[in-house]
């Protein structure tokens, strides 16, 4: 049984990667775009890059940055920081930010340049007529694990991964590589093949946000470095669907069900159970947008008896019934 977690004595970690691997395991990219970027000399893009080109469903784009060749510069918030080769950027909640080589650089505002979809091919956007060349590959990430609210907590503003010093960077250097290629060397199927290569890419970046975030006293990664909590985390995200009780929870954490539930306030402002509901319709919302399961059914595996229960549950968590979230992920 998943029980037997607690008697091992390096568990929490066992419980941890548990829960990331379920969580990972969840992540589909609803929408994407990209776009090559290749600005020369002195230059800067807009603080307030354009979310023209894509959806409605734009509000939760996640603007992302790959520097393939050359150095250039990040400003966000006030602060500046050096990019290189191999860096790789993402910005869970769209902040705003700069980018740009030298200083007073001509403006150049590559969302507002990109031709009208649908493409046949990636977009090459070229800037200026000097030799020294920067490339990016650039774009949004449309994802809606941001809508897990312990998550989306535990997220900063900026994703800052530098592939060259990342013990592990060398098959992510590759599959940027491969992107590159992609881009260089159109073929059929090229325009399908890099939303993938991105979604993989996007999956390690998280991956190892988590793993090298700093420890916290409150929150989702907080309650992930809690022995106790993870193994409680660890046997809701393995199987979601057990009508699990406090007791049972509390048994395999090792604590009373009124010091499992203190602990649970404390660290994730959240009971088990509400919990439990809300990682249940995080899944439903993913089945919604990603399978043809029947409604009904999708509700039954959230725990719902009725589908009318879920339809009222669903659309108080996200502020839309199921069968328009389906048809807008269709879109």
């Amino acid at each position: 049984m998943r029980e037997a977690l607690s008697e091992n004595p390096g568990a929490a970690g066992v419980a941890r990667d548990d829960v990331l691997s379920a969580l990972l395991s969840t992540i589909r990219l609803s929408g994407s775009l990209q776009f090559c970027f290749m600005p020369t000399g002195d230059w800067q893009t807009d603080a307030a890059p354009s979310l023209a080109n894509l959806s409605a469903r734009s509000a939760g784009a996640m603007p992302f940055h790959i520097i393939v060749a050359g150095n250039c510069w990040l400003k966000t918030e006030g602060e500046e920081t050096d990019l290189e080769s191999g860096d790789v950027l993402v910005f869970p909640f769209g902040t705003g930010h700069q980018l740009g080589a030298g200083r007073d650089g001509m403006q150049v505002l590559p969302t507002h340049d990109l031709p009208p979809k649908p493409w046949r091919e990636i977009p090459v956007l070229r800037y200026g007529e000097a030799t020294q060349e920067v490339r990016l590959l650039c774009g949004y990430l449309q994802w809606d694990g941001l809508n897990f609210a312990p998550l989306r907590q535990a997220l900063p503003k900026l994703i800052h991964l530098r592939t060259r010093a990342a013990n592990d960077g060398d098959w992510l250097r590759a599959t940027i590589r491969q992107m590159v290629d992609e881009v260089d060397r159109p073929r059929a199927g090229g325009v399908s093949m890099l939303p993938r290569l991105t979604e993989i890419i996007f999956i390690e970046i998280l991956r190892h946000q988590i793993m090298m975030a700093e420890p916290r006293s409150v929150g989702w990664l907080a309650a992930l470095a809690d022995p106790a909590l993870s193994r409680c985390l660890s046997l809701i995200h393995y199987n979601p669907g057990r009508n699990w009780s406090l007791e049972d929870l509390a048994a395999a954490s090792r604590l009373s069900r009124s010091a499992l539930a203190e602990r649970f306030q404390s660290v994730l402002s959240t009971s088990p159970i509400r919990y439990i509901r809300d990682w249940r319709l995080y899944l439903a919302s993913v089945a919604l947008a990603t399978s043809g399961q029947p409604i009904a059914a999708i509700a039954d595996d959230a725990g719902y008896a009725t589908e009318a229960a879920f339809n009222r549950a669903f659309s108080r968590a996200f502020a839309t019934p199921p069968a328009a979230w389906r048809a807008m992920a269709r879109e």
